[in-house]
């Protein structure tokens, strides 16, 4: 039996590009399976305007908006450089807060876990936040329990992870969580995942003869 569910994405002005762009591809290729035929992927603006500008430059449309009255299975939160007017941001938490009721599974990637964080949703829960900056999230929220050194981490409902590429990875435990390992590992291999090799192999190329 297939499971329709909807997948909300944050997305900002100065959000990196990758963290939101990875969780919306797994689940987006997902959403073409037998297993999560229906499922919907929502990239939601935090403010009222049709597109948004990623850290990197790239212009990306949104499906939604905070302001709009949204029920969703998934929410995840991706990162930027610059997280302070969105932690100031009243509509924003509000949003997030109402999420952590009615949603089955609230998670971020990089910084995304200050946002979280800000919210009071990781109190008494373990959680991740960029590789470096555990330290900072654990002193700016103390009641998080704070997971150094460990990419992606799970912990009631909620999922956590570093930034960049990993981005993919907790993309991937998700929907494992959600559809089981096996369909999680069809999306990894059609992302050609398994390919990838480690940097010894991507160095030797580059300075392998043309």
């Amino acid at each position: 039996m297939s499971k329709n569910i909807t997948i909300g994405i944050v997305v900002f002005d100065g959000v990196l590009t990758s963290e939101a762009i990875g969780p919306a591809e797994v689940f987006g290729i997902a959403s073409k399976t037998d297993a999560l035929n229906g499922t919907s992927v929502l990239l939601i603006g935090v403010e009222e305007k049709a597109s948004i500008q990623t850290e990197e430059g790239i212009r990306l449309m949104v499906d939604a908006t905070i302001a709009d009255d949204l029920s969703l299975d998934v929410l995840l939160v991706p990162g930027g450089n610059d997280m302070t007017p969105l932690l100031e941001n009243e509509k924003l938490n509000a949003f997030i807060q109402k999420q952590e009721t009615d949603a089955q599974w609230l998670g971020s990637v990089c910084a995304g876990a200050f946002l979280l964080g800000n919210t009071g949703v990781l109190d008494g829960k373990q959680a991740t936040t960029w590789f470096g900056g555990e330290t900072r999230l654990q002193t700016q929220f103390p009641a998080i329990n704070v997971v150094h050194d460990k990419p992606v981490v799970m912990d009631n409902r909620r999922i956590t992870a570093n930034g960049g590429l990993v981005s993919y990875r907790a993309a991937l435990t998700l929907l494992g969580q959600l559809i089981g390992a096996d369909h999680a590992k069809e999306v990894y291999e059609t992302l050609n995942m398994d390919r990838l090799g480690d940097w010894s192999e991507i160095e030797a190329s580059i300075h392998a003869s043309v």
